[in-house]
Formats: structure tokens, sequence, C-alpha cells
């Protein structure tokens, strides 16, 4: 089965924050949520490079607060959602 690319980021933040899809919204910030902290954010940027295949820049991985910014980020990168 492929994901697209929608499905892939949700399953990047399921998988590092060990949470439920449908908690994976749009709104959803870091350190909104407990699981979300510094530790779990290190390995959601791990995840969405194996995902994606691509090596985030530090400073794209500074400003990835929230899920809609991880699509805008994830957009520089040539990936549409």
């Amino acid at each position: 089965m492929t994901l697209n690319n929608t499905e892939k980021l949700v399953q990047s933040f399921v998988t590092a924050l060990n949470i439920e899809a449908d908690q994976v919204t749009d709104s959803l910030t870091y350190n909104e949520i407990s699981e979300w902290d510094s530790t779990a954010h290190m390995i959601l940027i791990a995840e969405l490079e194996d995902q994606f295949d691509l090596m985030l820049d530090t400073d794209d991985i500074i400003d990835m607060s929230s899920v809609a910014q991880a699509k805008k980020i994830m957009s520089k990168y040539d990936l549409s959602f």
C-alpha cells in the first residue's frame, strides 16, 4: 500500500508522538500536548526525514512548531499536501 504525502505526514506524527491519527490536525502545536516535547520533536524530525527521504535544515527543524507549519516547511522540499 502506498501512502500519499498527507498520510505519510500523519503517520510520522502518530509514530513519533505515540498519539492517535485523529489528534494530528493542522492546529496541533509543539508542547500543546505532553507527548510533543523536545525529545519527541527530534524523533518526529527523524520520522519525517525517513518517510520523505530528505534531510531537513536546522532552521526548518526549529520552525516546525505545528502540523500546519510542518506541511508548509515540507512544501519547501517539493512536497504537496
